[in-house]
């Protein structure tokens, strides 16, 4: 599939602050009102209705390149009720895909929900993501809310991935200066604290001839929790329907009646396949999580709401607060997936004639061509990436998975983090990692020329491409207890985050109780012993978990810091040490934690 001609347009957007297929059709009526008529942009005189095409998708984290295991897998529901999977994923079938679903329709948007970048594979990460905006400049994408990850490295690189410029540190690195993003990044909610306007453009409209429809991009209010503190520095997230009602206002005042919100915040579909019927049960009732009661309150003025975050992929209808039902979407995560969507233009109201809103989620197949400008930008990435990314940093007997309450690759990485921290000060007690830290886990087939069962360095990458450094802490034994605990309360009471521990910690985590109860404070063992309430114990774990993140406060008040490598390095000693050719490691078993349902 030959390029799209590219686009003339390029816009500075200001930075404002100083810091910083079978798919399922969910329609909510599949015809258009008696009278409509939908013009397609070639007639003398258009009819009173033009269908607008909006393809849409989310999280693609950087993963140019087709991901690996259940990361690049979709399930889709067949007719007679049974499964299967389908491989999925890579921006050279994307952007076929795209190019392929706009052909016909001349009227056609493409919008994202955010984390565009941020947690990505060493192609893109290791150049600051310019190689992902890059691919999003060829794949014509026009406008993109801004995630949680889009702020990993802070509100000041966010600005550069926008406008444009070499690296403040590592520089420039081609020939050529680095021209940014031709899309706008939006970020309503995003206020800089100083001066109290937001960061970036809070929405951009598209026109095309009489067509015009306002785009709002927010990210989740609890942005600063899941991001390190010093990414978020300097920077206030206000609330996401507050924000997306008051621009929306905003937009109608300069007359745009069709508002699309782009919103990094999702939901939690009863079934994890694509083309599941949300709506089977009634508007709304398929989907539980954040983005209901966001979509519930948003505004009737908005039409559509495009989300993400949660990498689940959906097409359901949540009514607004007048009642009448509105399509939410979400297309997975890591580009695997993409939302087609018809808006029905009313040029006599300037609105979207809701009652013909139709949207279905489509796998992004890897049984079409490959963009060949696409692969020729993978191609010169990974030239450049090739020297650091091939090196091999250790051997595995199987595949080491990161799915399940506790994952065999959180475990690893708990070890080697105490491995390390024992290098550092003797007296480490134990490890503790964030679930949402472990990005991926380490396949044994080989992905290249490396062979099987060897882990390359743009491996170990995938996995932990934060660059979060491990750091050590006191903690009392009773603390300890405590963090346990907040594992499933406080702020993780409704949806745990089960932090992996290493090898010498053991407890039983009974589900079937409520909030704190659920850690039992008899069970839990160091090294086979009880903790004791009034020792002190010296605890590894990453620069993230050590401020408080992902809802952890008593992780935020240990003593006695000491600040070590980068965690990625702490894995290519542990593999490194632990793991020859001829006697690779295994997976860790995952029994540290015994769960009672």
């Amino acid at each position: 599939m030959p390029a799209a001609p590219r686009r003339t347009r390029r816009r500075r957007y200001v930075f404002l602050g100083t810091t910083a297929a079978l798919a399922t059709a969910a329609a909510l009526t599949a015809a258009l009102p008696a009278q409509a008529h939908t013009g397609h942009g070639g007639h003398q005189h258009p009819g009173r209705y033009q269908d607008v095409q909006l393809l849409s998708f989310n999280d693609l984290h950087g993963n140019l390149e087709p991901p690996s295991g259940s990361s690049g897998r979709v399930t889709e529901q067949q007719p007679d009720g049974t499964t299967k999977t389908i491989d999925a994923g890579g921006v050279e079938y994307l952007a076929t895909h795209l190019r392929q679903a706009r052909q016909g329709h001349p009227y056609s948007v493409t919008a994202a929900g955010g984390d565009m970048v941020g947690a990505s594979p060493l192609l893109s990460g290791l150049f600051h993501d310019e190689p992902t905006i890059e691919a999003l400049n060829k794949l014509r994408l026009d406008v993109t809310s801004v995630g949680n990850h889009e702020f990993d490295e802070g509100a000041k690189e966010l600005a550069r991935l926008q406008n444009g410029g070499c690296h403040p540190t590592d520089g420039c690195y081609t020939d050529k200066k680095f021209k940014g993003a031709d899309f706008p990044y939006l970020a309503a909610n995003v206020l800089n604290d100083k001066t109290g306007k937001p960061i970036l453009k809070p929405y951009w409209v598209w026109k095309k001839k009489d067509v015009s429809i306002g785009f709002i991009g927010v990210t989740l209010e609890g942005t600063p929790g899941i991001v390190s503190a010093d990414g978020v520095k300097g920077l206030k997230f206000k609330d996401e329907v507050e924000t997306i009602n008051k621009y929306a206002k905003v937009l109608q005042r300069q007359g745009v009646q069709s508002i699309v919100a782009l919103i990094h915040e999702g939901g939690f579909p009863a079934s994890g396949s694509y083309n599941y019927d949300c709506d089977a049960g009634g508007a709304g009732t398929g989907i539980s999580g954040p983005i209901v009661d966001i979509a519930k309150n948003v505004t009737p003025a908005v039409d559509a709401l495009v989300t993400g975050h949660t990498h689940n992929a959906y097409v359901c209808d949540i009514p607004d607060p007048s009642g009448r039902p509105r399509m939410v979407t979400s297309a997975a995560s890591f580009g695997r997936l993409y939302t087609d969507t018809t808006l029905t233009y009313d040029r006599r109201t300037g609105d979207i004639a809701r009652t013909a809103v139709k949207s279905a989620n489509r796998v992004v197949s890897r049984d079409v061509p490959k963009a060949q400008d696409m692969t020729d930008l993978i191609g010169r990435w990974n030239t450049l990436a090739a020297p650091i990314g091939n090196r091999a940093i250790g051997y595995i007997s199987a595949d080491i998975g990161n799915t399940g309450t506790e994952s065999p690759m959180g475990d690893l990485i708990a070890d080697a983090q105490l491995a390390y921290g024992k290098e550092l000060d003797p007296r480490t007690s134990l490890a503790l990692m964030n679930p949402g830290g472990v990005r991926a886990g380490l396949t044994y087939a080989a992905k290249g020329a490396e062979g099987d069962g060897v882990v390359t360095y743009a491996e170990g990458f995938t996995v932990q491409p934060f660059a979060n450094t491990v750091n050590l802490q006191d903690f009392t034994g009773a603390q300890l207890v405590q963090v346990l605990k907040e594992q499933v309360s406080g702020a993780n009471a409704a949806a745990p985050k089960i932090l992996q521990p290493s090898a010498n910690l053991t407890y039983t985590l009974d589900m079937t109780k409520s909030g704190a109860d659920r850690v039992v404070t008899d069970s839990i063992r160091l090294n086979g012993a009880p903790v004791d309430p009034a020792a002190t114990y010296r605890v590894a774990t990453n620069s993230f978990l050590a401020g408080g993140g992902d809802g952890f406060p008593t992780l935020g008040t240990g003593t006695g810091d000491l600040v070590g490598v980068d965690d990625l390095t702490a894995l290519e000693k542990y593999l490194t040490a632990n793991s020859t050719a001829s006697s690779p490691i295994a997976p860790p078993a995952a029994n540290r934690i015994t769960i009672v349902r």
